[in-house]
């Protein structure tokens, strides 16, 4: 998977096919695990960047709600969780 965040954001195959990520939302949290490469991120730290301090009102919630859209758009081996 590559994902170009300089200019318009964009993810994609290795084999360059385009993988479309919509919503700035989901490309936020992208953005989030993509700037921690192989590490693990805190929840906390991934509902600050995504909601830029003014989380919701069930944040954790909101989180897996946007991580499970995001495997299904980048296929469930693409986030893990620990």
């Amino acid at each position: 998977m590559r994902y170009c965040v300089l200019g318009a954001a964009r993810a994609a195959r290795p084999d360059g096919s385009p993988v479309p990520v919509g919503g700035a939302r989901l490309r936020a949290l992208l953005t989030a695990l993509a700037l921690h490469p192989g590490r693990p991120v805190p929840a906390q730290a991934l509902v600050d960047d995504v909601w830029s301090g003014e989380p919701p009102a069930d944040a954790s919630g909101a989180l897996q709600a946007l991580v499970g859209r995001l495997r299904r758009v980048l296929g469930a081996g693409a986030v893990a969780s620990v």
